[in-house]
């Protein structure tokens, strides 16, 4: 009779930040599935909304899932600077914890500033190029590997 109870309390799919993530997930393996939150990050968060680390995603009640998507979003005063995956932000100048699709967003942003004022960076960025120092003599080869071409004489010996 309790284990039927479970299974009706039992979600198999629970949207956390924009995410729907499987319930069999653990929880800090769960919110580590959100673009823009890690391992470790996840843990904090889980800390911070008092949730238990070793439950399942489908265990949780929606007061549990409120207050993770309320830690999520209010990761930006509360985490050290060098923890946050957006520091010294171009247009707000500040430090904060981006996620979901305004990460990706803001990335291409700063990608494509880069391109409009010609820096370096957004020049390799442009050519397809690596843009962090990387050697190029032999690797970044984007083309198919061409074989060696011989004379037509030599050719014509072979098939003799």
């Amino acid at each position: 009779m309790a284990e039927k109870k479970k299974d009706e309390e039992f979600k198999h799919l629970v949207r956390i930040a924009g995410r729907d993530i499987r319930g069999e997930k653990n929880v800090v393996h769960g919110i580590a599935l959100v673009k823009g939150i890690g391992p470790r990050t996840a843990r904090i968060v889980c800390d911070m909304a008092g949730v238990p680390v070793t439950k399942r995603i489908g265990e949780l009640t929606d007061k549990n899932v409120e207050d993770l998507t309320a830690a999520i979003n209010g990761l930006d005063g509360k985490l050290p600077s060098w923890l946050l995956n957006r520091q010294k932000d171009y247009e707000a100048g500040k430090d904060k914890q981006t996620i979901g699709a305004d990460l990706h967003i803001g990335l291409r942003e700063d990608i494509n500033r880069l391109k409009k004022i010609r820096s370096y960076r957004g020049i390799r960025h442009e050519l397809g190029l690596p843009v962090r120092g990387q050697r190029t003599r032999s690797t970044f080869r984007h083309n198919a590997t061409v074989g060696v071409s011989r004379k037509k004489g030599a050719q014509a010996q072979q098939k003799k």
